[in-house]
C-alpha cells in the first residue's frame, strides 16, 4: 500500500500551476464549491476565516480531526486512481497494435487497387489508339477540301469579277466581292506560299479598279463640267455605293467629301464674305437655304447612298463648319459694326436652328462612339476648335434634355463667344441708365399713402432686370461672359444701395418743440404733488429751445429703407447662390458678393440706428425735467411724475409707426427695441446721477419722499419699457426673452441706486453693507456718485470712500466670502430678485421708511461671514 505524501514531499515536488485554459476545464468537470479546491485558495485567509476569534479556537481539535479524516478519503482517492492508470496504459497499447495491423491491412489494399487501375488506363489507350489516328486524318481532309474550295472560287472570283467590272455591273459585282474579300482574308495565313501571294494581289488590284472607276462614275453623273462617258443611272449609283461599303473605308470617306463639297458649293459662293447677304442681319437666309437644299437632295438623290452613311447629316455638319469659320472671320473683320441688337438676332436665330438639328438628325456622326465609324479629316479638325474654344452647354428654356446634350448646340454659336463682351457692356449702359431712373424716382417727394408696401419698387425692379440678364446670360455662355455680368452686377449693387437707398435716408431738418408736445397730457393734478419750484423749472424749460425729431412720414420712410435693405440683401444671397449654381466651375469660387451684402447690412444698421436715436431725441427733454426738479423739496408721494407721462406718450406716439411698418421684419424690430433700451437705460441712469435727492446731516435725518417718489416713478418706467414693443398694440404679444433680461436688468438697478440713496448713512458700516447688497458690483465712480446724491459735501465723504475702497478690498482678498456675498448681490440684477419685486411697489411699500427691512428680506441668502469681517474691518477704521 503506497504511503500519503508527506510534507517533506510536498515541498520536494512543489505546487502544480496549471494553465487557465486546463483550470476552467477541471472546473467545468469537477464543479465544487469548497475553499480547498479554489485555484487561488490562500490557507491564512482560509484559517482566519475558520478562527475570526480566541472563541472560536475552543473547537481546534475537531476542526482538526475533520481535515485529517478528508486527508486520508483523498489519499485513498489518488491510489485509486494511479491503479487505474496502470490498467488503462495496458489496454492502450492492446488497442495502438491492433490499429497498427488494420492499417497496414489497408494499405496493402490501396497498392492492388492503384495496380489494377493503371493497367485499365495503358487497355484504354490501346484501344483508342486507331480512333485518334482517324479523327486527325479526317480533320486534315476536311481542311484540305475547305481550302481547295476556296482557292477554286478565289481564281473563279477574280476571272468573273474582272468581266463585270468591264461592264459596270455593279448590282452583280456586290455579291462574289464580298465573297472574295473573304476567302482572300481567309487565305492571309498562307501568304508566304507564291501562288496564293500572287491571288491577293490580284484582288487588291480588282479593289483599287473598283474604287477608281466608282469614284470617276459619279464625277461623271455629278459634275457639271464633265464631259466623259455617259453618265450613270439612279440605280446603278446604288448598287455602286453598295460595292464602296464592301471596300476600304477610305474610299467612302474620299467619294463623301468630294460629294459633300459639289453639295455646298452653290451655298460657297452664295454667302462669300464680300456679299451683303453673308452679313449677321441675313444670317437665317443662311438656314433658310439649308432646309430648301435637303429637302431638294433627300428628294433626288436620297435613295442613291445607303441609310448608314448618314449623307443628310453629314452636308448638315459639314454646312454648320462651314458656316462657323465664314461667320467668324467675317465678325473679325467687321466687329466695330456688331451691336447688342443685331448680336442677339444673329444668335437667336442660331440657336432655334441647332435646336432644329438636335430633333432632325441623331448626332451619331459627331460621337465617336456612333454607328458611323468614319469622318472627313475636315469634321476632325473643326470637332478639336469646338474643343479648344469654351463653349459652355446652352441653357435654353423650352428644349429637352436630349436637345441639351446634343452635339448640334453650339456647333455653330461657338463663334459668337467671343464677341460677348458687347452683350456685357450693353447690360452695363442699361443698369447705368436704370439705376439713374431710380435716383430721379427718389428725390420725389414720398408719400407713405402712395407706397403699395414697405418696400421700394425699384428693389424689385432692379432683381427682375438682374434675372432676365442672367437667364439670357446663360443661354449665350456660362463662361467668361456670366463672371463679367456678376462683376457688373456686384457694381450696380453698390451703387442701388449707396445713390438710392442711403442718400434716401432722411437727415434731421424739421424741428418740432418735443418738449411742448410730449408734456402737453400734463394736468394741474399731476403737477400738485410738486413744489413750485419744480413747477416754474418745468415752465421755464419749456421755452429753452427745440429738439430736432422726424416727421412721422421720415420714420416711414427710414422703416421702408430698412425693409427694402433687407429684401435687397436676402435678394442678393440667392442671386449668389443662383450664379455659383450656373456657372462654369472653373468662375464658380470667383462669385463673391459678401461686400455687397456688408454694405446692405450697414444701411440696416444705420436705419435701426436713427429709429433708436429719434426715440431718444424724444425722451431727452423728460430728462433734463428730472434733473430739474427740487426732488429733496417734494413734501409727499404721489402718482407717477409727469416726466413718465410725457416719456410714455411719446413712445405711444412713436413706437406704432416704427412697429407698423417694421411688421414684415420683426427680426429688425427687436433690434431695434434692444439697442433702444441698451442705450436709453444707461442715460437714465446717468440722469439719476445727476439728481441731488436728500439732505444728508450729521443727526442721520433727511427727506426721503422725493427719492420714494422717484422710485415710483422708475419702477413705472420699467414697467412701460417691458411693454415697450407691443405699446398701443391691438394684439399684446410678449416680448423676447432677450429684450426682458435687459430691460429688467437694466432698471433694476437704476431701483436699487435709488434704494441706496434712501438709506441712512449713519452708522456707515450699516450704509456700505446695504451698498455692497443691493450694488455688489458697484465702481468706485458710482459709489461717490451716490453720495453726491444723497447731498453729502466732498470732505463728508472722503471716510466713506476709504471705508467703501477697503470693504471692496477685502472682499477681493478673501475669496469665499467675497463669493458668497457676490451670489446674494447678484440677486437684485436678476428677474426674480430684489429688483423683480420692485414689480409690485405700491404707495405704502415705497412710502415706509424701513426701506432697510425690504432689503434684508430680499438678501437674507447673502453671506454672513463676508458681513461679519466687514464690519469688524468698519468698527477699526471708525474714530474713537
Amino acid at each position: 500500500m503506497e504511503e500519503p505524501l508527506g510534507a517533506s514531499d510536498e515541498t520536494r515536488l512543489g505546487k502544480i500551476v496549471f494553465s487557465d485554459e486546463v483550470q476552467n476545464a477541471i472546473e467545468q468537470v469537477l464543479q465544487s464549491t469548497d475553499p480547498l479546491d479554489s485555484s487561488d485558495f490562500n490557507s491564512i485567509d482560509y484559517i482566519n476565516q475558520m478562527f475570526p476569534n480566541e472563541q472560536s479556537l475552543s473547537n481546534i481539535d475537531d476542526v482538526i480531526s475533520k481535515m485529517e479524516c478528508e486527508v486520508s478519503v483523498i489519499d485513498d482517492n489518488i491510489r485509486s486512481v494511479i491503479r487505474g492508470q496502470t490498467n488503462t496504459s495496458q489496454d492502450g497499447r492492446i488497442a495502438l497494435e491492433g490499429a497498427q495491423k488494420v492499417i497496414n491491412q489497408l494499405f496493402a489494399q490501396i497498392t492492388e487497387i492503384k495496380t489494377r487501375a493503371e493497367k485499365t488506363e495503358d487497355m484504354v489507350k490501346e484501344i483508342t489508339r486507331d480512333i485518334k489516328q482517324l479523327d486527325s486524318a479526317k480533320r486534315n481532309l476536311t481542311t484540305a477540301i475547305t481550302a481547295l474550295n476556296h482557292l477554286h472560287m478565289l481564281v473563279g472570283g477574280i476571272d468573273s469579277l474582272t468581266k463585270l467590272i468591264e461592264k459596270r455591273l455593279y448590282g452583280e459585282i456586290l455579291n462574289p466581292l464580298q465573297a472574295i474579300t473573304e476567302v482572300n482574308q481567309h487565305f492571309q495565313q498562307y501568304i508566304d506560299i507564291p501562288q496564293i501571294r500572287n491571288l491577293s494581289d490580284k484582288v487588291h488590284q480588282i479593289q483599287q479598279q473598283l474604287a477608281g472607276q466608282i469614284t470617276e462614275d459619279f464625277h461623271n453623273t455629278f459634275s457639271p463640267s464633265s464631259t466623259g462617258s455617259a453618265k450613270m443611272s439612279l440605280a446603278q449609283l446604288t448598287d455602286a455605293c453598295k460595292v464602296v461599303s464592301v471596300l476600304d473605308p477610305k474610299v467612302r470617306r474620299d467619294l463623301l467629301k468630294w460629294f459633300i463639297a459639289l453639295q455646298l458649293e452653290e451655298y460657297v459662293q452664295l454667302f462669300h464674305e464680300n456679299q451683303d447677304i453673308a452679313w449677321l442681319d441675313k444670317i437665317d437666309k443662311r438656314y433658310a437655304w439649308l432646309k430648301r437644299h435637303l429637302l431638294d437632295f433627300e428628294e433626288k438623290f436620297g435613295r442613291i447612298f445607303p441609310v448608314d452613311w448618314e449623307v443628310s447629316e453629314r452636308v448638315t455638319v459639314q454646312f454648320c463648319i462651314l458656316t462657323r469659320d465664314e461667320l467668324t472671320k467675317i465678325m473679325a473683320r467687321r466687329r466695330n459694326e456688331i451691336d447688342v441688337k443685331l448680336l442677339l438676332f444673329a444668335i437667336s436665330k442660331t440657336q432655334a436652328f441647332e435646336q432644329l438639328l438636335a430633333k432632325r438628325f441623331t448626332g451619331v456622326t459627331l460621337n465617336s462612339g456612333g454607328r458611323s465609324t468614319f469622318e472627313t479629316k475636315q469634321m476632325a479638325s473643326a470637332d478639336e476648335s469646338r474643343d479648344d474654344v469654351s463653349a459652355p452647354q446652352s441653357l435654353n428654356e423650352g428644349v429637352t434634355s436630349e436637345e441639351k446634350r446634343s452635339d448640334f448646340m453650339d456647333l455653330i454659336g461657338v463663334c459668337f463667344k467671343t464677341h460677348l463682351d458687347i452683350y456685357t457692356e450693353s447690360i452695363d449702359r442699361n443698369l447705368s441708365e436704370l439705376i439713374e431712373r431710380f435716383v430721379q424716382a427718389s428725390k420725389q417727394p414720398f408719400n407713405p399713402l402712395e407706397a403699395k408696401s414697405t418696400v421700394f419698387p425699384s428693389c424689385a425692379d432692379l432683381f427682375v432686370f438682374y434675372k432676365k440678364c442672367m437667364v439670357q446670360c446663360t443661354q449665350l455662355s456660362n463662361g467668361k461672359p456670366l463672371h463679367d455680368l456678376a462683376m457688373i452686377f456686384k457694381k450696380y449693387l453698390r451703387e442701388y444701395a449707396v445713390k438710392v437707398l442711403e442718400a434716401s435716408i432722411p437727415k434731421i431738418t424739421t424741428v418740432q418743440s418735443s418738449i411742448g408736445t410730449s408734456m402737453s397730457l400734463l394736468t394741474r393734478e399731476n403737477l400738485q404733488n410738486l413744489s413750485n419750484a419744480a413747477g416754474q423749472v418745468i415752465h421755464n424749460f419749456l421755452k429753452e429751445g427745440e429738439t430736432p425729431r422726424f416727421t412721422k412720414d421720415e420714420l416711414i420712410k427710414i422703416c421702408c429703407i430698412l425693409t427694402s435693405a433687407e429684401y435687397c440683401l436676402e435678394t442678393v444671397q440667392q442671386l449668389e447662390d443662383k450664379l455659383a449654381e450656373k456657372i462654369d466651375a472653373s468662375f464658380a469660387d470667383k462669385i463673391d458678393l459678401s461686400e455687397e451684402k456688408d454694405v446692405f447690412h450697414k444701411i440696416i444698421s444705420n436705419c435701426i440706428q436713427l429709429l433708436v436715436q429719434d426715440l431718444e431725441n424724444g425722451c431727452e427733454p423728460a430728462l433734463h425735467v428730472i434733473n430739474k426738479i427740487q426732488w429733496q423739496t417734494i413734501n409727499n408721494v404721489g402718482d407717477q411724475s409727469s416726466f413718465v407721462n410725457s416719456i410714455i406718450s411719446h413712445f405711444k406716439h412713436t413706437v406704432p409707426i416704427i412697429r407698423d411698418n417694421l411688421s414684415a421684419s420683426r427680426k429688425y424690430y427687436t433690434q431695434f427695441c434692444l439697442k433702444f433700451v441698451n442705450s436709453f437705460i444707461p442715460k437714465y441712469i446717468n440722469t439719476l446721477f445727476k439728481c441731488r435727492l436728500t439732505n444728508a446731516s450729521s443727526d442721520n435725518t433727511h427727506n426721503i419722499l422725493g427719492c420714494e417718489q422717484l422710485l415710483l416713478d422708475t419702477h413705472s418706467l420699467k414697467t412701460v419699457l417691458l411693454d415697450l414693443p407691443s405699446i398701443a398694440s391691438t394684439v399684446n404679444r410678449k416680448a423676447p426673452t432677450s429684450y426682458t433680461k435687459v430691460v429688467v436688468k437694466g432698471m433694476t438697478r437704476a431701483e436699487m441706486i435709488i434704494k441706496v440713496v434712501m438709506a441712512p448713512i449713519n452708522p456707515a458700516m450699516t450704509f456700505i453693507e446695504q451698498v455692497l447688497k443691493l450694488l455688489p458690483d458697484i465702481p468706485l465712480i458710482d459709489y461717490q456718485k451716490i453720495l453726491d446724491m444723497k447731498g453729502l459735501k466732498r470732505i463728508d465723504q472722503i471716510q466713506l470712500v476709504e471705508l467703501f475702497k477697503s470693504a471692496t478690498m477685502s472682499s477681493i482678498t478673501s475669496g469665499p466670502s467675497r463669493d458668497g456675498g457676490g451670489g446674494g448681490g447678484g440677486g437684485t440684477n436678476a428677474p426674480g430678485g430684489v429688483g423683480g419685486s420692485s414689480r409690485d411697489h405700491g404707495r405704502k411699500s415705497i412710502g415706509s421708511t424701513g426701506g432697510d427691512n425690504d432689503v434684508e428680506s430680499s438678501n437674507a441668502g447673502s453671506d454672513r461671514g463676508r458681513i461679519k469681517k466687514l464690519e469688524n474691518l468698519i468698527k477699526k477704521r471708525l474714530p474713537s
